[in-house]
């Protein structure tokens, strides 16, 4: 293991692209990064380089404050020119780097060209590494697959033995807060009454809940930290929220070093509507503080007035393994969580599958109705 130092972090000024080149010390190839040895690797020659930390590394994942961004007062070292054109297929906002006109979108393999414009984003601020190499993440792919039963074998199958996966790191807003919510309701206590009707000449009694009711009011109080939010519309959400949970206590300051070999999406959703779907979020775990504040047996909330302040954000990238495959002219596209090796994905059915499953279902009752009959 060479002892020089890391290549350094990016200047202010420096907007990151999608296309991180590090030529090894020893052989010029290129590096990538390694998840399992958690540094930079030569494909080449094999060398490993340690990408550096060092104690500004917490500092450097300061929240940044949501009102200054979004009257655009931000510094100029927390804006970056990039180049980024949508996907006219799946809307991916794919990131090209200055030598670069035109590539293949890596969400659907779609051809984008890129178009004269240019964007300002908002930095990347951290990035959870890669824990999950591509081969690992191809085996729990097909581990999950293999689980499926009604998936066609012929899928499973060119799984196995498919294309390259695609490892992405696709960028999220995350939302720190304080709420304080004031609440007005009613608790409702739950109690039994003995009600008796005749049914056939006889008298028959039976216990009815009721529900007594009585007017409630308070407050609660809660710190929310890194609500998170996809910033991506090129994955369906409900694939990347089953990614979930993210250890985001392992996020790592900002390096390009750590995108070596791999590709990054730009934000698509913008900060404002990010903090949208954050609040929406916030709000559901305020309305069930407030339910848990009212107790009782039941409840019913009338009102509940927030007041949110000391808002922050930071833009992050996750990692995530992605597989697209076209299988009898369907495209199936499957995700996988590059910390945990957690899978989701579209699920395929096998028609002669399912035929095969009714048949069965079909036969073992007429056997079951034909030996009822025979006793």
């Amino acid at each position: 293991m060479s002892s020089s130092p890391p290549p350094p972090p990016p200047a202010a000024s420096e907007a990151p692209k999608e296309g991180h080149r590090f030529p090894c010390e020893q052989c010029g190839g290129d590096y990538r990064y390694d998840p399992g040895n958690r540094s930079l690797s030569c494909a080449h020659c094999g060398h490993a380089e340690q990408i550096g930390a060092g104690p500004w590394q917490a500092a450097s994942l300061r929240e940044l404050d949501f009102d200054t961004a979004v009257a655009q007062h931000l510094p100029a070292a927390e804006i970056e020119i990039t180049r980024v054109s949508a996907c006219p297929n799946c809307a991916a906002q794919v990131e090209f780097d200055p030598a670069t006109h035109a590539k293949e979108c890596p969400f659907c393999a779609t051809p984008v060209v890129v178009d004269t414009g240019e964007n300002r984003h908002i930095k990347p601020k951290g990035v959870l590494p890669f824990g999950v190499d591509e081969r690992s993440a191809h085996k729990e792919m097909a581990s999950w697959l293999g689980r499926l039963w009604f998936a066609p074998n012929g899928l499973k199958e060119y799984a196995r033995k498919g294309r390259k996966m695609q490892g992405i790191y696709v960028p999220y807003w995350t939302f720190d807060a304080d709420t304080k919510s004031s609440y007005s309701g009613q608790r409702g206590t739950v109690y039994y009454v003995t009600e008796t009707k005749m049914v056939n000449g006889k008298r028959q009694s039976r216990q009815v809940a009721k529900v007594r009711w009585r007017p409630a009011s308070g407050r609660v109080q809660r710190w929310f930290d890194d609500v998170l939010v996809l910033a991506s519309n090129s994955l369906p959400k409900k694939y990347t929220e089953a990614l979930e949970p993210w250890d985001l206590s392992a996020m790592e300051r900002y390096q390009p070093q750590y995108l070596a070999g791999f590709r990054a999406e730009a934000y698509a959703v913008e900060l404002q509507d990010g903090y949208t779907q954050a609040r929406a979020k916030m709000d559901r775990v305020i309305e069930r503080d407030v339910r848990f504040d009212i107790g009782g047996d039941r409840q019913r909330i009338h009102d509940i007035d927030t007041a949110i302040a000391d808002v922050t954000f930071k833009h992050v990238l996750l990692p995530v393994w992605l597989a697209a495959y076209k299988y009898r002219g369907k495209t199936y596209r499957f995700v996988v969580n590059g910390q945990s090796g957690r899978v989701q994905g579209e699920r395929p059915y096998s028609a002669w599958k399912i035929a095969a499953a009714v048949a069965l279902g079909l036969i073992i009752a007429g056997g079951i109705g034909y030996l009822a009959a025979q006793q």
